[in-house]
């Protein structure tokens, strides 16, 4: 690929050789160090390529073997400027481009982000512009070790960032750490007990602090109290003395019953496109866009659609040009009517997502009863799941006061 290319920009021409022994002029050709290649059988001759400078050198050796070299070729950078020496705009357009690119080449024009979940990257990409980086900034005054820096200070929970410049692209990866916590929540020291939320019939308890007041397999009520974040301090004769409190901490967890119920119509409005639709498209040059066409709405019932593209030169070589349309597409709202199995489907659908959503919190689900029941008017799905849960609530741990009568003997006088 370079020595193609070193060809080109130095010139070379294709001939054709042909006469009394070409096969002779090919070996003094290789006696005398003129490179040749592209070698190629033509009738009685020969075609291949040579550098201008082997070409110069020819003559003598095409007359000692009484051959005849023809150009059948002229190709390189030289000869393109001798065709083209008279288009001055060309070469003119050619080296303005080269000084926009190398112009551009000098500023940031896209910012991308990778790894983030949590944090969008419109909040991101807010938080950077309120640090003095966003687009179309010199790449100069990029600072990526601050932009680091800026970034964990801000995030807690992202425990790792990089930042990097490639092309005229800024990079910023991100690691957001799973396992975050409130720091309001783990210093609260404050006394709590925690109480059931639901009705249930305990499973596993594991407490961390506190005074547990239930055991497996216990049955509990909403509001009961499961662990007491008050411990009595008794003196030598088993009596109260005094308290001590403690924020409660513990998992415990029961089996509970939770009902289910949805409904939804046996009609529905179905969307209906009737083909008509208006495009406005435009171009984008940093914050300038030129428009044509409208996307007015004049129909009822649209839908606005969007499509955008920033040009860009290679992987990351992006440069402030955007292109795209607007378009919006007319339609009638039109009464349709479920069928049974859409129905079950949709009902069913409806409850998969529902217990997918309990299971990603935490939920075990142990089993359901839960029914389609369709009617003349309606549709539902209702029933009861049995689940497996984390029952704890916190609530606020009641002072106590102990109140001490305290007897003082008198003793005293003399014997008379």
């Amino acid at each position: 690929m370079i020595r193609s290319l070193l060809r080109w920009l130095r010139g070379y021409v294709r001939i054709r050789v042909e006469g009394y022994s070409p096969e002779r002029f090919l070996n003094l050709c290789c006696f005398h160090h003129i490179v040749l290649w592209g070698l190629v059988p033509a009738g009685n001759a020969y075609e291949m390529c040579m550098t201008l400078s082997g070409f110069r050198k020819i003559r003598p050796l095409a007359r000692k073997t009484r051959t005849r070299a023809v150009i059948v070729e002229r190709c390189g950078f030289p000869f393109f400027l001798e065709r083209y020496r008279n288009r001055k705009l060309l070469f003119a357009g050619i080296l303005l481009c080269i000084i926009l690119l190398k112009t551009y080449s000098l500023f940031i024009w896209d910012i991308h982000f990778e790894g983030n979940e949590k944090w969008t990257d419109e909040t991101l990409t807010e938080f950077l512009a309120e640090n003095g980086v966003a687009p179309f900034m010199r790449k100069s005054r990029v600072d990526c070790s601050g932009i680091v820096k800026a970034i964990r200070k801000e995030y807690n929970d992202i425990v790792w960032v990089s930042a990097s410049i490639d092309g005229s692209r800024l990079k910023v990866q991100v690691k957001e750490n799973e396992d975050t916590f409130t720091e309001e929540t783990a210093e609260d020291d404050s006394p709590a007990d925690l109480v059931a939320e639901s009705d249930g019939v305990i499973t596993k308890i594991i407490t961390r602090s506190g005074v547990p007041q239930v055991h497996v397999g216990d049955e509990v009520k909403a509001g009961d109290l499961l662990v007491s974040g008050r411990i009595e301090v008794l003196d030598d004769s088993g009596e109260t003395v005094g308290y001590q409190y403690q924020h409660s901490d513990a998992d415990i967890y029961a089996d509970t019953e939770m009902a289910y119920s949805d409904t939804m119509p046996l009609t529905y409005q179905a969307k209906i496109y009737d083909g008509k639709r208006r495009y406005r498209f435009y171009v984008k040059i940093s914050d300038w866009k030129i428009s044509a066409g409208t996307v007015k709405n004049p129909y009822e019932h649209s839908d606005l659609t969007t499509w955008e593209r920033q040009l860009k030169l290679g992987e990351n070589f992006y440069l402030p040009f955007s292109f795209g349309y607007e378009s919006a597409g007319s339609y009638s709202f039109v009464k349709k009517s479920y069928t049974e199995e859409e129905l079950r489907q949709e009902l069913s659908g409806r409850f998969g997502r529902y217990c997918a959503g309990l299971e990603e919190k935490g939920i075990q689900i142990r089993g359901n009863d839960v029914k389609i029941h369709i009617d003349a008017d309606s549709a539902d799905a209702s029933g009861t799941l049995y689940l497996n849960q984390r029952i704890t609530r916190e609530t606020d741990t009641e002072i106590l006061t102990i109140e001490r009568n305290e007897e003082q003997d008198e003793s005293g006088g003399t014997d008379d």
